[in-house]
């Protein structure tokens, strides 16, 4: 690596200078490189995703401060503690657990549960130069925990890594922001107008705005505790034609995913799918689509990448590494 001149002290703190190192070529200091730019646009990878307690799709902290140090490097990012706040501490004195089957079961014990709210600012930083910073604030509990200080510790320890995870969101699809779109992997950024090579009208394809994970599960659990009534009579009970057959779980999310990267040429994505597929044991699982017809994840895949590389001229973008 080429060395510059050092600048005198105190330069580098009051802004840019045009001999500071790992500059690249004729990248300004402070400013992304194009290859920061390029993976900060892509899609993210399915198998970053998992599910939450309540089966909207989520991401895990110590991931989003991997792909952090993966980006911006090792120093390139901070994350300060602005707020810490014990929302409540209750405790059940003679707490013992229930099974599924309603009956209790273990030792009897006295139960702490505890709620925390968080709140931190994350700063992001090229050549030590701050890019942006954003906040994040969430909440997060632990239950009926034997252990008084544990209780503590893990609802504080959730409610930080929840409200990184959110702020975090503002650097775009790598970090989750495409799951507010009723858990899409699907681009929703595509493009940011800075960074054009020569001016032209960026052609954004926008899906329909849905409300975000938080949201839809306080209204599906309104709509839990009090369900509509209906004054319609119960329709007749009638022999009704065979089922088809469903898919598995995790068969049904890998098509969520297809269906929500359907437009996209980008072969990777579905080599990736596939993969995943291949690896969970359900690539060659048939199940019934909505027409009726019985097919498969692989099926449905090698159509897709047939479709692509036909558009392509036939040349195909690699398989997944």
């Amino acid at each position: 690596m080429a060395h510059a001149t050092e600048a005198p002290a105190g330069t580098m703190a009051e802004g840019q200078t045009a001999h500071t190192q790992n500059q690249g070529s004729g990248r300004r200091a402070g400013a992304l490189s194009d290859l920061q730019i390029a993976q900060l646009l892509r899609p993210v990878n399915p198998d970053r995703v998992g599910e939450d307690g309540k089966g909207f799709a989520h991401m895990e902290a110590w991931d989003v401060r991997r792909h952090l140090i993966r980006i911006f490097g090792f120093g390139g990012h901070d994350t300060d503690l602005l707020e810490t706040t014990l929302i409540a501490e209750t405790s059940i004195p003679d707490f013992q657990k229930v099974g599924k089957n309603g009956q209790p079961y273990g030792k009897v014990y006295e139960a702490w549960t505890v709620v925390y709210r968080v709140a931190v600012r994350l700063v992001v930083k090229v050549d030590g130069i701050e890019l942006g910073h954003w906040h994040g604030i969430a909440t997060g509990d632990a239950t009926n925990q034997p252990s008084r200080a544990d209780a503590h510790d893990l609802a504080l320890k959730t409610a930080d890594s929840q409200a990184l995870k959110r702020a975090a969101t503002n650097l775009g699809d790598q970090f989750g922001l495409s799951l507010y779109n009723k858990g899409s992997l699907k681009p929703v950024v595509q493009a940011a107008l800075p960074y054009w090579k020569a001016p032209k009208e960026a052609d954004f394809k926008d899906d329909k705005v849905e409300a975000e994970p938080e949201v839809a599960a306080a209204r599906q659990e309104a709509a839990e505790v009090s369900p509509p009534t209906s004054t319609e009579p119960a329709a007749e009970t009638s022999a009704a034609p065979a089922a088809p057959k469903p898919p598995s779980v995790h068969l049904a999310k890998l098509l969520r995913q297809v269906a929500d990267c359907w437009n996209s040429s980008n072969l990777l994505i579905f080599n990736q799918i596939g993969e995943d597929g291949a690896q969970h044991g359900v690539l060659d699982e048939e199940f019934t689509d909505k027409r009726g017809a019985v097919t498969t994840l692989r099926k449905i895949l090698d159509d897709r990448i047939a479709e692509i590389q036909a558009a392509q001229g036939g040349a195909g973008e690699g398989q997944a590494a």
